[in-house]
């Protein structure tokens, strides 16, 4: 059993179970949403941890001082997730019969004043984060390294748990894209979403029926590019940023054989039996298309194309959800929100195409400082 687990823990495999999870999970997010499902949900992962806690392995990874904290942050995004479920499936339920959402009843529409109400649970909070702060620092000791040493580097070197979503990212991606473009791209993506998406439905009260496309694809960005990438980063990435499962010993000796290699090389020597072209520009030219035509195909494709029968069936939602909001909000803003998307999509692609066709670069130009 541990031997199995430690296999589909890779990402090769953990990343598709992930996937599946996902779709399963808003596909039926109202018996995802229910209070049976989460005691047996939680029944059944509070056994899993204890078992697996019996591994010296994985007792020595998990109990890090800077693990623990990922540790409470998985239990609280399980929590949260879960509590956001049960919300949009109760006023989801509602709106079916007519009714107004728990939000709108005349219980919780009662105002209260700031002072005393806001201000004393505030007050408590604060105090009840110091103590919880006290207790933690007396409990478990910072980990602290000896001071910076220019000739020597730990190993695994990892960022804080907040970027090592990105340091993952850099497996697949060239620096500047992973540490500047995406980044910035999210950011950017994040500041435009009030002015691109101005659908008034859900403001103040949850909902997924009527917000199918924005609640998905923000749960997909959080939950499987981001809270999966730090947890991959924090508990499966080992020396030399190898992978190790779970219980697989930490051997700095490890070493793993990777023949990646570039677009260019497998279409000009691998496909057309030739040696790759002087001319930098015409060595691409497969890459360069292959990433216009995603550019400029992938918004027509969505938009044009019918997925309710077939393989793709679950991309329904997504197209019937983006043809309403190109009617909603007008063609500039679409498109904007278009290239958003896609650029998102381009880090699960890149991921896949890495470990399936052992791809390191679609576009590989050192000499401009242009990798992709």
């Amino acid at each position: 059993m541990k031997e199995f687990i430690n296999y589909i823990s890779d990402p090769i495999f953990s990343f598709w179970i992930m996937l599946i999870g996902f779709y399963l999970m808003l596909k039926n997010y109202r018996k995802v949403g229910t209070k049976k499902f989460l005691y047996i949900s939680s029944t059944i992962a509070v056994a899993t941890f204890i078992w697996m806690f019996q591994d010296p392995n994985f007792k020595t990874i998990i109990t890090l001082p800077d693990n623990i904290p990922i540790s409470i942050l998985m239990v609280t995004v399980f929590y949260f997730t879960w509590h956001c479920m049960h919300k949009m499936a109760v006023n989801d339920a509602r709106i079916e019969e007519g009714l107004t959402p728990l939000e709108g009843t005349p219980e919780n529409r009662e105002k209260v004043w700031c002072w005393p109400n806001l201000v004393y649970t505030e007050l408590f909070t604060i105090i009840a984060g110091t103590i919880f702060l006290c207790v933690w620092a007396i409990i478990f000791k910072a980990p602290l390294e000896e001071p910076a040493n220019p000739t020597w580097a730990p190993n695994p070197a990892k960022a804080p748990w907040y970027f090592l979503g990105l340091q993952e990212m850099l497996v697949y991606f060239d620096p500047w894209m992973a540490g500047v473009i995406l980044p910035g791209l999210i950011v950017v993506g994040l500041i435009l979403i009030p002015y691109i998406d101005t659908n008034p439905k859900g403001n103040g009260y949850y909902t997924f029926k009527e917000r199918k496309l924005a609640i998905t694809l923000f749960l997909f960005g959080w939950l499987v590019l981001w809270v999966y990438l730090i947890i991959i980063g924090t508990f499966l990435r080992g020396p030399n940023w190898t992978f190790y499962g779970p219980f697989e010993y930490w051997d700095f000796h490890k070493v793993v054989a990777e023949n990646n290699i570039n677009l260019s090389e497998i279409m000009w020597i691998k496909f057309l039996g030739v040696g790759l072209p002087n001319n930098m520009y015409l060595r691409e030219i497969f890459g360069i298309l292959l990433t216009f035509a995603y550019l400029l195909a992938t918004p027509f494709i969505l938009t044009k194309f019918n997925f309710k029968k077939g393989p793709l069936k679950f991309l329904n939602s997504i197209t019937t959800g983006l043809n309403d909001l190109k009617e909603k909000v007008g063609t500039i803003r679409y498109y904007i929100y278009i290239f958003l998307l896609i650029s998102m999509s381009a880090l699960p692609i890149k991921m896949i195409l890495r470990w399936v066709l052992q791809l390191k670069y679609i576009i590989a130009l050192p000499e401009l400082e242009l990798n992709l």
